[in-house]
């Protein structure tokens, strides 16, 4: 079955799961639908880029096709004049015979036009769009407006179905698939005593501060150094913290790291930390990617009641919850890691969890599976 994959920016390193699906749903029998091409494409498949530079007809015609489109769908971004052409053309090149948009607010560019043309169009919800999107009541709208167009969606995490449904965002063809991880390539090493590991975006809803401060706290002058792998606006900050709290030799900054690097510090790292947070503009995760891969490394993941995070980490058994904000509950559960006199247990049980929940070859043919019932009905 030929599948467009719909996706904002072509290729994005960290976005393993849309670049999974585009290299092997269907057995690789792919096109790219992308908003713009960041100049890398490694996978090598048919690309159609939404963004190109417009001919003067569409220019002329665009202040007047996104009016229509805000009041009648509820989003200014159908594909228009020259560009819809284009895109139809591609589409028909190619044979393609369904469409899964990754991220809501992908679907409501190409929902009606795969109406229009009777494909089926899927939707694969994963965080910020089913959340801090979700504060617009005009995003709301389109939403439900959207909805009847869809043969179906997926998700990341019940939570965001259920934020969704919330606010009258419901569909009846609806499944949760996390993202997943490649169980056979994150797999547990030999772990270094002591070893602490956050990844991720250093942005609000990570709170990187919020974990260099209770690592601190809990740590300081104790066997233990914490790693942090990612980029963003609060990296010099956070470095500027570490210094400040005296901890700066049991920290270290890596920046942003190829995946390959990320799942080697995973592999020989015992503990994950990760303190999500709702953001100010309602921005959540949906079941975070680094989760997974921590767990199927086998490392104890010591996180927030956050999202879908939950669904994930179950408190005691393969790491520790703590409440938002809790400062004070993440430093005194890094302490009781480090006061454990085994942990082989709880780290065996997070690998356990990835095998049973986060197998992403077990979790691509349930979707494919879903597609082709739904569209064989």
């Amino acid at each position: 079955m030929k599948i467009a994959i719909a996706t904002s920016d072509y290729f994005l390193m960290g976005e393993t799961f849309i670049n999974r699906h585009i290299e092997h749903m269907f057995g690789g029998d792919t096109v790219v639908i992308c908003g713009r091409k960041n100049g890398q494409d490694p996978l090598g498949k048919p690309l159609f880029e939404r963004r190109a530079p417009l001919t003067l007809r569409d220019k002329l015609a665009a202040p007047f096709a996104a009016l229509s489109g805000a009041l009648l769908h509820g989003t200014s971004r159908l594909p228009f004049g020259d560009n819809r052409a284009r895109l139809i053309a591609f589409l028909k090149e190619h044979q393609v015979e369904v469409i899964l948009a990754e991220f809501g607010t992908q679907a409501l560019v190409v929902a009606k036009l795969g109406n229009d043309l009777g494909i089926p169009v899927f939707t694969y919800w994963r965080g910020t769009d089913a959340s801090a999107a979700l504060q617009s009541s005009q995003r709301v709208r389109s939403y439900r407006l959207m909805m009847p167009r869809l043969a179906g969606m997926f998700s990341v995490s019940q939570f965001l179905l259920d934020n969704l449904a919330a606010h009258g965002v419901r569909h009846d063809n609806a499944h949760v698939v996390p993202s997943g991880v490649d169980i056979r390539r994150f797999t547990p090493g030999k772990k270094r005593p002591g070893s602490f590991l956050a990844v991720g975006r250093m942005v609000e809803k990570k709170a990187p501060q919020i974990t260099l401060r209770a690592f601190a706290q809990a740590a300081q002058g104790r066997d233990a150094h914490l790693t942090f792998i990612g980029d963003g606006p609060l990296l010099e900050p956070s470095k500027a913290l570490a210094a400040e709290l005296g901890v700066a030799a049991q920290i270290s900054f890596t920046g942003a790291l190829p995946h390959d690097q990320v799942r080697q510090h995973l592999q020989d790292t015992e503990v994950f930390l990760q303190h999500s947070i709702t953001a100010k503009n309602g921005n959540t995760e949906g079941l975070p990617t680094a989760i997974q891969e921590a767990l199927a490394c086998g490392c104890i993941t010591l996180s927030t009641r956050h999202a879908g995070i939950p669904e994930a980490v179950e408190d005691g058994v393969n790491g520790l919850l703590v409440d938002e904000w809790d400062e004070a509950a993440f430093a005194d559960r890094i302490t009781q890691i480090l006061d454990m006199p085994d942990r082989s247990t709880m780290s065996a049980a997070a690998r356990a969890t990835a095998e049973t929940k986060f197998d992403n070859t077990v979790g691509l043919h349930r979707v494919e599976t879903v597609i082709r019932t739904t569209v064989s009905a």
